[in-house]
């Protein structure tokens, strides 16, 4: 099998590759609320869903040492942890479009701004890991997304083309980084509109991977 050269597929993974929002706004009010912070869909979504660690702990506890709020966050990724193991399903038509990526010796990337113990749980909970030639984290980066750096990043480690890549995202942020980054952006409505991800750069968007315009065009753009 010859990887096809300059073309890519990366995927975010949180609300992405498994619809594990629902989970991290319920770790998020456990953690958050008691400190005034209580968050509906529409406030996450806005708000929480797709920023990176430091960046909500600037917004929502400033009055904390930095220290403490990777305390603070880390306790919520703690709960996060414990509430989706065992619970983590991939997106309908994910399995069978990561196997048609690998028998068109297309490389894939996943690129989060989630912490690596979640990503790496997140990954294995789905039995993926072995798909991905690199795991991105933007807070292991000087900036995560919606800066364009983590999506650079992944096109740097598979010696891709953003313009002959394709990026899936669920957030507004995440289709920020991608978009900035030059790659065309699918969105997946887990947690937003066609109109909030488009809003936000993406070309398109689709429900899940078994969408038939979305697979029409990835057979179009990957040549496959």
């Amino acid at each position: 099998m010859i990887e096809t050269l300059g073309r890519a597929l990366l995927f975010d993974i949180d609300g992405t590759l498994a619809n594990t929002d629902p989970l991290h706004l319920k770790a998020f009010n456990q953690v958050l609320g008691p400190r005034g912070h209580v968050f509906d869909h529409a406030r996450f979504s806005k708000e929480l869903q797709g920023f990176a660690n430091v960046s909500i702990g600037e917004r929502f506890l400033p009055g904390e040492a930095l220290e403490r709020r990777a305390e603070i966050l880390g306790e919520k990724e703690e709960v996060f942890r414990d509430l989706v193991a065992g619970q983590i399903e991939p997106l309908p038509g994910l399995m069978a479009l990561l196997d048609r990526a690998d028998d068109a010796g297309i490389p894939m990337v996943a690129v989060t701004n989630a912490p690596r113990l979640n990503a790496e749980l997140l990954l294995s909970g789905l039995d993926i890991t072995h798909r991905f030639k690199a795991l991105v984290i933007g807070d292991e980066l000087p900036h995560g997304k919606p800066h364009p750096l983590p999506y650079q990043e992944g096109l740097r480690f598979v010696g891709a083309s953003a313009a002959a890549s394709i990026a899936f995202e669920d957030s507004r942020s995440g289709v920020q980084s991608a978009t900035a980054a030059g790659i065309p952006t699918i969105g997946i409505r887990t947690s937003l509109s066609d109109a909030d991800l488009v809003g936000a750069g993406a070309i398109a968007s689709a429900s899940a991977f078994d969408d038939p315009e979305l697979l029409a065009r990835l057979a179009r753009a990957m040549a496959w």
